[in-house]
């Protein structure tokens, strides 16, 4: 059985990748602070707590598991903390990146999965769904820290032989249908969680942020990819560098825009409808961001099994079980 390093494995989208890497035979070794993760998440292979800042931590986790690869996913992801904290988000995502990488290399491992982010483009102009040759202008902090690794995984391909896969999703939603783990963030940020929270809780609303986008219905469209697609990604991912196919960068999306409002129904479909509360638009936000997957699926063989549907379900019946558990444990 072949070890794979999982850096951010208690993570939200590293915890599914584990789940998907233990099916497909491999060994999952989780390597997190725990700082955004969850250890309970962590169910198909061994915990090791550590920062990817920490060199020596590093090189102790590598020499005791051996493995033959990395998949990347520890950074800090908020888009508006890294407006407010730059210097943070370029320390971690980027000196951390680095730090792991030159363990990996000092270990002897050149094969690395980079959790990687559709953030890195600049706003679409044309109205189309991005390619993987459309501009890189970022813009936030988080999205240059993400292409700042992106581009220097390029150049230690290129003069180190060091490979890399970067995967650029767009909205990562739903949860693992057997309820085992889901998206626990704190706070939350994310539309489909919060859309879902309030429709379970009346005190609470859905901000819809502006209804005057040039879109069929006015509200901002976006491209929501099941976790385990993502998942399933990351190993074909891992499987072609072991292989021996060089690195590159790839879409992860349905390729299906989805508008605010497709959303608030789909959540109402599945259970009740949140209170929605009109706001302006949010400086930044694009009126459309939607993947062209058609290279993943070329190069990977791959293509997202799940629909909409699929990812409000399972992530409203993974929300209903946590706030059940979280009143259990009040009690």
């Amino acid at each position: 059985m072949q070890t794979v390093l999982v850096s951010g494995g208690a993570g939200y989208v590293g915890s599914h990748a584990c789940l998907r890497l233990a099916q497909a035979g491999f060994r999952p070794v989780v390597y997190d602070n725990l700082s955004n993760g969850s250890a309970d998440f962590v169910q198909w292979g061994p915990l090791e707590t550590g920062d990817i800042r920490d060199p020596a931590r590093l090189d102790a986790v590598f020499a005791a598991h051996r493995p033959v690869a990395v998949m990347h996913f520890a950074a800090l992801i908020e888009v508006g903390e890294s407006v407010r904290d730059p210097g943070a988000f370029y320390d971690n995502n980027v000196g951390g990146s680095l730090c792991l990488i030159q363990a990996a290399r000092r270990a002897g491992v050149d094969k690395l999965v980079f959790s990687s982010t559709c953030a890195t483009y600049g706003p679409p102009t044309d109205g189309q769904p991005l390619r993987e040759d459309n501009p890189q202008d970022p813009a936030s902090p988080y999205g240059r820290s993400k292409l700042m690794v992106e581009q220097a995984l390029t150049d230690l391909e290129r003069h180190s032989g060091f490979r890399s896969i970067r995967l650029r999703y767009f909205n990562a939603a739903g949860a693992d249908p057997q309820g085992r783990i889901g998206e626990r963030h704190s706070p939350e940020t994310h539309a489909v969680p919060l859309a879902i929270l309030a429709a379970m809780d009346p005190a609470r609303t859905f901000k819809l942020f502006g209804d005057d986008y040039p879109t069929p219905d006015g509200t901002a469209v976006r491209d929501y990819v099941h976790v385990l697609d993502l998942a399933d990604a990351h190993v074909a991912a891992l499987r072609r560098l072991l292989d021996g196919a060089p690195g590159e960068a790839l879409n992860l999306g349905r390729g299906e825009g989805i508008s605010v409002r497709e959303l608030i129904a789909a959540v109402a479909a599945a259970g009740t409808a949140p209170k929605v509360e009109q706001a302006p638009r949010r400086e930044g936000d694009a009126p459309m961001l939607v993947a062209d997957n058609a290279r993943a699926r070329a190069v990977l063989g791959w293509s997202p099994k799940h629909d909409l549907a699929d990812i409000v379900g399972s992530a409203w019946a993974w929300h209903r079980a946590e706030r059940a558990r979280v009143a259990s444990a009040a009690e």
